[in-house]
């Protein structure tokens, strides 16, 4: 089958997972803007519950930050920060507490030694690096007339690329664990009653579900990289 030089349809892989990842965020989205108009039975804020959750876990050093934007909470290993955003730090919603407690099951993850935590933490420098270089390598391979040389650039993008969707790979099971942790704790604690438990697993499943897809898309990326330099090699 011919295709006219400018088409490539590999880009189809590059377009399905953008697909995935713009329908898990919208799902993120409708589903945390839904459960943060639903206010908790106690009036507790995010900043309280995350402190509270902090404090019955033992862990005292961790600081309490507000950070602007929204969803962009996170938790800082490096600095044992737990930073939460406009719509988390000071709402009383299911929603604000669930993110909360996810962030603080990240914090008890690194507290406790959480191998997937300190196998992804490890994998952040060598996966940024990689996802930048790897285009690079693979194209310039792509003008070396010698096989074993441009085979040699691609196998190397190839690896770098590798480590990326690793990367997200592993980010996975850290994730599934910590939003296991925050529902735990928010049920055994009497923080949420219920039915506000079953509300925020439903929140915290949405934002899985980003994780999720991004691995998938990275996943589908490096089928497309080994497809293109699988053409190269047979050319």
């Amino acid at each position: 089958m011919y295709y006219p030089m400018y088409f490539d349809p590999t880009y189809i892989l590059v377009l399905i997972g953008v697909v995935i990842c713009l329908i898990a965020s919208a799902k993120m989205n409708s589903t945390f803007s839904r459960y943060s108009r639903v206010r908790n039975h106690s009036g507790m804020t995010g900043r309280d519950a995350a402190e509270q959750i902090l404090h019955r876990e033992g862990l005292y050093d961790v600081r309490i930050e507000h950070i602007s934007g929204n969803l962009t909470d996170h938790y800082d290993p490096r600095t044992k920060t737990l930073r939460l955003s406009d719509a988390t730090y000071n709402s009383t919603s299911v929603a604000a507490l669930g993110v909360a407690a996810h962030e603080c099951g990240h914090a008890v993850q690194h507290a406790t030694g959480y191998v997937p935590l300190k196998l992804r933490s490890s994998l952040v420098p060598v996966a940024n690096f990689g996802s930048s270089i790897a285009w690079p390598l693979i194209i310039l391979g792509f003008f070396f007339n010698s096989s074993t040389t441009s085979s040699l650039f691609i196998n190397l993008g190839i690896l770098a690329f590798s480590f990326a969707v690793l990367f997200q790979i592993v980010t996975l099971p850290v994730e599934f664990d910590a939003s296991h942790r925050a529902l735990k704790i928010l049920g055994n604690t009497g923080m949420l009653y219920e039915d506000e438990v079953r509300d925020t697993r439903k929140v915290l499943t949405a934002a899985a579900l980003t994780y999720v897809a991004g691995a998938a898309s990275a996943i589908l990326q490096l089928l497309r990289i080994l497809l293109l330099t699988g053409n190269r090699r047979n050319d």
